[in-house]
Formats: structure tokens, C-alpha cells, sequence
């Protein structure tokens, strides 16, 4: 679950959540975040627009951009908060396997 953050919350929408994956299209406006979460299983983002990721953990926080339609994977224990960090909306696609 999200932590509490002061920014706009990010809007997911699930698609899919069966006993084999939970499919989740993440929309941000500019600025918009995901508050701080810590991933209970593995997962793929697949970008639907240009993301300009802000992302904020331990180490501090960092800027990475993944254009629309690459993807990719992380395990579970992921522990971050995800911001809009562009000017743009961006909205990604978040499959979790179960």
C-alpha cells in the first residue's frame, strides 16, 4: 500500500488480479507520486508514454527516463516511492506475478 505524501497521489486502475498476475495502469499528472511502497512480489512496467521517473529510496533519489513500450523487471522487496518527475502526464502498465 502507498505511503502518505504531500504530492498528488497517482491514480491505478487494475485491469487484471487473478491467482497468476495482477495487471495495473498507473496514471501521474506532473508532480504526481506514488507514495512510499515496498513491493510484496515481482514485477514489469511497461511505459505507455515517455516516463520521466523521479524515484526516491534508501540511497536518496534519482532520475531515470524509459521511452513508451520499453519494459522492465525488478524483484520483490523493492522499496520506493515513484514521482512524475516530467512535465507531462505519464502513465505506465505495472504486472505483478503472483
Amino acid at each position: 500500500m502507498p505511503g502518505f505524501s504531500a504530492r498528488p497521489p497517482a491514480v491505478p486502475t487494475v485491469l487484471v488480479d487473478d491467482a497468476i498476475v495482477r495487471v495495473t495502469r498507473w496514471d501521474f499528472v506532473p508532480g504526481a507520486d506514488t507514495g512510499h511502497h515496498v513491493h510484496g512480489m515481482g514485477y514489469v512496467v511497461v511505459p505507455l508514454t515517455d516516463c520521466q521517473f523521479l524515484i526516491e529510496d534508501e540511497t536518496g533519489s534519482r532520475e531515470v527516463l524509459n521511452k513508451a513500450g520499453d519494459a522492465y523487471r525488478r524483484e520483490a522487496g523493492v522499496q520506493h516511492n515513484v514521482v512524475n518527475g516530467g512535465s507531462k502526464p505519464m502513465a505506465f502498465i505495472e504486472i505483478e506475478y503472483k
